[in-house]
């Protein structure tokens, strides 16, 4: 249980500075330039938001699938255990 924690904490830790990162794909980029030149600066933020979105979701799942696995595990060695 301490390990399931200390990773979790890790994969929280790690997923609350993604904010931080903003990363953009060259064709988005130039895309958003072209945007922010002409005065509009609103899907810079947007195109952020939906990059970190696809980003984390890949990974949530394969966390909610984890922790299933994991309590189906647990179910199965107390059975056997008893």
């Amino acid at each position: 249980m301490k390990k399931f924690l200390k990773i979790a904490l890790v994969f929280f830790f790690t997923l609350s500075f993604q904010g931080l990162t903003f990363a953009q794909c060259s064709m988005c980029r130039a895309s958003v330039e072209n945007n922010v030149s002409n005065g509009d600066t609103s899907i810079g933020a947007g195109l952020n938001n939906g990059i970190l979105y696809l980003f984390v979701m890949p990974y949530l799942m394969a966390m909610i699938i984890g922790f299933f696995w994991w309590k189906s595990a647990k179910k199965k060695k107390a059975k056997l255990a008893v």
